[in-house]
């Protein structure tokens, strides 16, 4: 009996589903039915938020930090700024 039923288990598959975008005013007129006839804009209630610059580092010349640092008066510049 069991090898009965699986077997007409086996032969009905259930088709994969599809996921659908459905925008939230066509998801409201779903639910609420032919009540819903106004449309509301759900984005005038979100806050603003202002978005702040990054700051950007000088593009300068490497020669003249390599010389800068080289020497013990650069390894004494980065042991101080390590601390």
């Amino acid at each position: 009996m069991n090898l009965k039923i699986i077997e007409i288990q086996s032969k009905f598959k259930k088709p994969t589903l599809k996921r659908v975008k459905i925008s939230a005013e066509a998801m409201l007129s779903v639910l609420l039915g032919s009540k819903h006839k106004e449309t509301i804009d759900f984005k005038a209630n979100l806050k603003t938020v202002k978005k702040e610059e990054e700051k950007k580092e000088e593009v300068t010349d490497w020669r003249k930090n390599v010389e800068s640092m080289s020497g013990m008066e650069g390894r004494k510049k980065l042991f101080n700024a390590g601390q």
